[in-house]
């Protein structure tokens, strides 16, 4: 049976296994970047799983450069009746490269409805770009974002730099505020300036820690927005008192949906033709696909100087 590569979690850790060719109805995407994610690196403490890694890809079809959306909504349950796809009692279980596999293999098979166009001059390589900005995409939909808005963003991972890039680009003051000289770096070639002083319209935790939220609580104005953009992966404790008093609105995102009647994950597309130089910000180490389990120490590793590590077969 004719086989490729493809990264796992094995009883040894994060490798590069051989799995058959993908089969079935869909569409056959040959990969060309993959990014790791920080919800990849705790997959990886969760143990071996059966699941090739990779939510954040772009590849080509037939030659054509494409990126993936790796949610798929059912259009049928409540949350998909009533227009919120984003929570999809279907689409949360099904996604790529979490609950099925992914894009970190040679090749993979997805649905046509999973495909994502790209503007003109949008290489493959760039084109995992487009799901972490749709994440953005969707968090600045749910708010009445307007421009001259003041927006904090507390961690300079991959989530809080394209958050700080699209606030800009809608007009908005941003200051972020990060733990490591490489991400305040990349902050600063996104425009973002690293002292906040004052309080925010939107204050948003995109590192996913107890210490980012209350950060970014303290950094709210009252009646602001307090976004969690950043995932809890346990319980969290919350500065209660000023939460309430404040009478801050939270709002958490995870994924994308749709908005005005359009996939926010093909917003997102049209975004990345716009927001130059954001790849260039973000990306810090490329490894080929035999390097995975590299790929993915560096990655944990933040002494490494890593903000985004992309795997390319």
């Amino acid at each position: 049976m004719p086989s490729m590569r493809a990264v796992r979690c094995t009883e040894a850790g994060v490798a590069v296994v051989d799995v058959a060719e993908p089969e079935g109805q869909g569409v056959l995407v040959e990969v060309a970047s993959v990014g790791i994610c920080g919800s990849d690196l705790h997959l990886v403490d969760m143990g071996p799983r059966p699941v090739t890694f990779g939510h954040e890809v772009g590849g080509t079809v037939d030659g054509r450069p494409v990126a993936i959306c790796p949610v798929r909504y059912c259009g049928d349950c409540p949350s998909c009746r009533k227009g919120a796809t984003s929570v999809c009692q279907l689409g949360s279980n099904t996604v790529v490269g979490i609950h099925r596999d992914g894009g970190m293999a040679d090749r993979l098979i997805v649905e046509a409805d999973c495909l994502v166009e790209l503007p003109a001059g949008v290489a493959a390589a760039d084109a995992w770009l487009v799901e972490p900005i749709a994440v953005g995409v969707h968090a600045f939909e749910a708010l009445p974002l307007e421009p001259d808005m003041r927006v904090a963003i507390v961690g300079g991972g991959t989530v809080g730099l394209v958050a700080a890039a699209l606030a800009r680009h809608r007009g908005c003051e941003v200051d972020l505020v990060a733990r490591h000289p490489h991400q305040q770096a990349a902050a600063r070639r996104l425009g973002a300036g690293l002292e906040p002083s004052g309080k925010y319209d939107v204050a948003m935790d995109a590192a996913g820690t107890e210490s980012a939220a209350r950060e970014a609580i303290r950094l709210c104005r009252p009646g602001g927005w307090f976004v969690i953009a950043g995932i809890y992966w346990g319980d969290v404790t919350l500065p209660g008192l000023a939460l309430t008093l404040k009478e801050l609105k939270v709002l958490p995102v995870v994924y994308y949906g749709h908005v005005r009647g359009e996939r926010e994950i093909d917003v997102a597309a049209r975004l990345l033709g716009e927001l130059g130089g954001l790849g260039e910000a973000l990306v810090t180490h490329r490894f080929p696909l035999h390097r995975a389990a590299e790929a993915f120490a560096t990655a944990a590793d933040k002494a490494s100087g890593a903000i985004k590590v992309l795997v390319e077969p």
